[in-house]
């Protein structure tokens, strides 16, 4: 890093010089330096209030809770926070996995499988949607991104339409797993 930024400095003060100076060597010229003011100017009480007067005239910035809510948004949020429950649930898996013969806890699968198995019907469903909705909403979404990497759909109609259809088809998608 420091070899690159003194050959870099090199170049600019080669550049800089004259052309008939330029065979000289580099150490041997002066760095241009551009000095900052660092005085501090006290303002005066009529110029404070006329800085107060045009800071309330000034127009404010827009804020998130002027704008109409997107399926956009929501999209992009419910991505990030399935990506991340789905990431989360596999590592806390995994590592309860690892700890479980130190603990005594029974998490193999025969163990779950046979649990799961004397729960009620709409119990069983509902896990299951709960488990699969993530995934699919991940999946779906995850393949609207890759065509908007490849400059498909990048209209705004269109977006707004894709958005609906990754909602439709990740609840149905959702429903066939848990079904």
């Amino acid at each position: 890093m420091l070899a690159q930024r003194a050959f870099q400095t090199t170049l600019r003060r080669v550049a800089a010089q004259p052309l008939s100076r330029a065979v000289v060597p580099a150490a041997s010229f002066s760095q241009q330096r551009r000095l900052a003011a660092t005085q501090n100017i006290p303002a005066t009480a009529t110029e404070n209030e006329l800085l107060v007067q045009q800071r309330l005239r000034r127009p404010v910035s827009p804020h998130i809770s002027i704008y109409k809510a997107q399926i956009t948004w929501y999209a992009s949020g419910l991505n990030r926070i399935t990506g991340v429950a789905l990431a989360g649930s596999f590592y806390l898996y995994g590592l309860a996995y690892l700890v479980a013969p130190l603990t005594g806890w029974h998490i193999e699968s025969m163990t779950l499988a046979t649990a799961f198995a004397a729960w009620p019907a709409f119990a069983k469903v509902g896990v299951k949607f709960l488990a699969a909705w993530p995934f699919t909403y991940h999946a779906v979404n995850g393949l609207r991104h890759l065509s908007w990497d490849f400059a498909v759909g990048m209209k705004n109609k269109t977006v707004i339409q894709t958005g609906w259809v990754m909602v439709g088809t990740s609840f149905l998608g959702a429903c066939y797993l848990a079904f």
